[in-house]
């Protein structure tokens, strides 16, 4: 007799649970699942029962990574705020719970980004969904009068530039002494009221052409 769904759902947290110890105790190399089976005292043919494959193993370690940032993500693009405090709250909300994450475990954080770095397939799709949500918020402050002559994806990908020590952990690691949000909200201020595209192209002069 097959196990109900819950009960099953309840061993893949055990599961992540040991793969995460494995994360910190380890040297930034993914865990196998022969190895998650010895260390969760399983036979490793057991283990194909919960994660039929490594990556399934690593969708669901990736899919617990980011579950709060996108919880955070539909929570802001589902509020009442302000285009300009959505925007603000995007950015910062993730930024706070990031930082709180290096904080409480500098190492094993550091080790996330390793095994991510490791696989950059599965994390692409959370990127993607990360700048469709943004998308959802310049739409708004488009209809607010922001972003004159950008189209939605010229912003969002120009904005995801000015806010890069803030979105991405790898920098976040390197200034975390430096980022505050009272920087963050300077920052987005500057883009919601200076960032327009140029109508007139052929003004603006190549540096190197200039030199």
């Amino acid at each position: 007799m097959a196990r109900p769904t819950t009960d099953i759902e309840a061993v893949r947290i055990q599961l992540l649970d040991t793969v995460e110890i494995m994360i910190a105790r380890g040297n930034g190399a993914s865990p196998t699942l022969t190895e998650l089976a010895r260390e969760a005292g399983m036979s490793p043919g057991n283990i194909y029962r919960f994660f039929d494959s490594k990556d399934a193993l690593y969708e669901a370690i990736a899919g617990r990574w980011f579950a709060p940032k996108i919880a955070i993500m539909e929570d802001v693009v589902a509020s009442d705020l302000a285009p300009r405090d959505k925007l603000y709250a995007f950015f910062a909300r993730r930024f706070i719970l990031m930082r709180d994450n290096f904080d409480a475990d500098p190492m094993l954080f550091q080790r996330y980004l390793e095994l991510g770095a490791e696989h950059d397939d599965t994390i692409r799709g959370y990127v993607d969904l990360g700048d469709h949500y943004l998308a959802m918020i310049v739409a708004e402050c488009m209809a607010d009068g922001h972003f004159e002559g950008l189209s939605i994806d010229r912003a969002v990908s120009l904005i995801n530039l000015m806010v890069q020590p803030f979105i991405n952990p790898w920098q976040m690691i390197e200034l975390m002494h430096s980022l505050r949000e009272d920087k963050l909200a300077l920052i987005i201020d500057a883009v919601l009221d200076g960032l327009r595209g140029r109508h007139e192209t052929s003004a603006v002069t190549p540096i190197r052409a200039a030199a």
